[in-house]
């Protein structure tokens, strides 16, 4: 047993064990996410094919005569896929501690273009009438709004030297702009662990589309707060029932990736 081990206070290695499964989960399932982005929506729009993005359920894409509309809904998908692998890579402390200049630039790409979704996803929602119900607009407005104050502070911290501060932010940051990536995986959880679409709507307004759909933001970030505190913690009490969330988080998030790649990006995999 290393010296670094032995003065780990009780807990803190489960706790950080219980973090590191999380991320490989996570990353498996955006991995997965980012593959299909490519493979549908880049590979259609680079062959000038823009109505074959309406050959997967959406609820605006393609529409015919309305050049502004496509266009911001093109930057919107293909930019998630550089920003769902650089919050991937921003996570790794590897790559924080060993290539602190790509570290940097790689978390200004990912500011960046969160910052740029946000927005998008704002206009879409709100300029394009991209949504179901007006109930349901809520939720992501909320989100996209997240995203611009989280990000926002993460980098005003960095600019000023507070590392810790910025961490943290940058994390919460990291949860937000993942929201719709959530979303999708805590549908199909929901599917899976029900045995169907049980309570949804097609116009995602009832109660149990409102949970997931605010749930897919503020529970990450949720847990990701329990698990600030249980780093700071004094005993191992709460660090050892905050691992204990985080695993049982991680196999519901399988569980709904596990779904996801069935049910939506299976074909393209």
């Amino acid at each position: 047993m290393s010296a670094s081990t032995l003065a780990r206070p009780p807990g803190a290695l489960l706790l950080l064990r219980s973090s590191q499964l999380w991320y490989l989960t996570a990353a498996l399932g955006q991995l997965a996410f980012v593959w299909f982005i490519v493979a549908h929506y880049w590979r259609s729009t680079l062959a000038g094919d823009l109505a074959a993005w309406n050959d997967k359920p959406l609820i605006k894409g393609y529409v015919a005569g309305d050049t502004g509309g496509n266009l911001v809904f093109a930057v919107h998908v293909l930019l998630a896929a550089i920003m769902t692998l650089g919050g991937l890579l921003q996570l790794l402390p590897q790559v924080r501690s060993r290539i602190p200049a790509l570290h940097r630039w790689n978390g200004r790409v990912f500011l960046a273009t969160a910052f740029v979704l946000a927005l998008g996803g704002l206009w879409l929602v709100w300029g394009r009438a991209t949504w179901l119900s007006l109930v349901s607009t809520v939720p992501l407005t909320i989100n996209a709004l997240l995203i611009l104050a989280f990000g926002g502070i993460a980098w005003r911290c960095a600019r000023d030297r507070r590392f810790e501060a910025h961490r943290r932010w940058a994390l919460r940051t990291f949860m937000v702009a993942n929201g719709v990536w959530f979303l999708r995986v805590a549908m199909m959880g929901w599917v899976v662990l029900n045995q169907g679409p049980r309570g949804l709507t097609g116009d995602m307004s009832g109660p149990i589309d409102l949970m997931l759909q605010f749930g897919c933001y503020l529970l990450p970030l949720g847990v990701l707060e329990l698990y600030f505190r249980a780093q700071r913690a004094a005993t191992a009490t709460l660090r050892r029932a905050v691992v204990a969330l985080i695993v049982l988080m991680t196999a519901v998030m399988a569980a709904g990736i596990f779904g996801t790649v069935a049910l939506m990006w299976g074909p393209y995999m």
